[in-house]
């Protein structure tokens, strides 16, 4: 998935603009599947990027039952971490689902060219809950000292799992 993602941003990544896109699914046997990767109308700069027309997100989605699990979203120029407007992004999604994921793709990143991550529970997600800042902004560290986001080992990206693209664009 994130490969047909990454070719689908790809006229915005070679522009150094950033793409995002919502994960949806179905939970079967208590686990969650992404089974379809929604490309929103939105509006791009090199560090952001920002829905619009969200009620034609909200229509596919009942149309087809599917659940947010999540979104995805290029950093093209920079590295594969959460910006404070990530976090606050995120924080909509794990309010609702608390399994919910983030995912980073960053092709620039030798290092780490994607990523998956969480806002930690309950510290990351009480930081963020009490944060009225917005755009680019620092966070205090959590009560508990740890980390205000994190990777998501426990995440399995299956290669041959069906899903379908639905480019609203």
């Amino acid at each position: 998935m994130v490969l047909n993602f990454m070719k689908l941003a790809k006229i915005n990544t070679d522009r150094n603009l950033e793409t995002c896109g919502v994960l949806a699914g179905s939970l079967k046997n208590r686990k969650f599947y992404v089974t379809a990767l929604i490309i929103p109308k939105q509006e791009s700069t090199s560090d952001s990027c920002q829905t619009t027309n969200e009620e034609e997100i909200f229509e596919v989605q009942d149309k087809q039952s599917l659940f947010p699990l999540g979104w995805i979203h290029t950093h093209p120029t920079q590295s594969c971490f959460m910006s404070s407007i990530d976090l606050h992004t995120h924080y909509s999604y794990q309010i609702m689902l608390p399994e919910a994921v983030a995912i980073v793709m960053a092709p620039r990143d030798s290092s780490r060219p994607h990523g998956i991550f969480r806002l930690t529970t309950p510290g990351g997600m009480s930081v963020i809950r009490q944060c009225d800042r917005r755009g680019f902004h620092p966070h205090d560290e959590p009560p508990d000292g740890g980390p205000i986001y994190k990777s998501c080992p426990d995440i399995y990206m299956n290669p041959n799992l069906k899903f379908d693209v639905i480019d609203l664009r």
